[in-house]
């Protein structure tokens, strides 16, 4: 788990807060189940430079259903990858998958759209071996909580997306 001193990117005093919240289980209830459908909202609208998670980058991420064929939008807090969008398929460390997962490994190709209203259409993979870990190393590094998750999800191994541009 990253420390504070030992993250290489710092947060302000709100942002600990946020973070500190966002991660225990009532903040992972409130991000999955209230902040998702505020950010459904209020990305489109602000044209992704607003979010209800407060020092975070989120985007949202365009899936057609596995078993619906409909499309799904899903705001979610990535980091970058050089030209690649890494998405954390933690779901607050829940025992099982979040749904977008199931999504992409059955449709992977996806839209996203980040901060400012850029968009782009994407193949998902999921990573594996040494990327996979250094992945793993920057998203807590971004995030804690990650790590928190990861021992809430006991058995079940959080995968770690990459889009690739198409």
């Amino acid at each position: 788990m990253a420390t504070e001193a030992a993250r290489r990117r710092k947060l302000s005093g709100i942002e600990r807060l946020g973070e500190r919240f966002a991660q225990s289980k009532p903040g992972s209830w409130f991000y999955i189940n209230v902040a998702m459908r505020v950010d459904r909202v209020l990305l489109p609208l602000s044209r992704g430079r607003f979010s209800i998670s407060v020092g975070q980058q989120v985007g949202m991420l365009e899936t057609v259903g596995a078993k619906s064929g409909e499309l799904r939008k899903t705001p979610l807090l990535f980091i970058r990858d050089a030209n690649h969008v890494v998405l954390i398929a933690s779901m607050g460390g829940a025992p099982r998958h979040p749904s977008w997962l199931h999504n992409i490994r059955a449709n992977p190709r996806v839209k996203f759209v980040g901060p400012g209203g850029t968009m782009g259409d994407y193949l998902a993979r999921e990573a594996d071996g040494d990327e996979r870990t250094r992945l793993w190393d920057e998203a807590v590094d971004y995030y804690a909580g990650y790590a928190t998750y990861k021992v809430r999800a006991g058995k079940r191994e959080i995968p770690i997306v990459v889009l690739e541009p198409a």
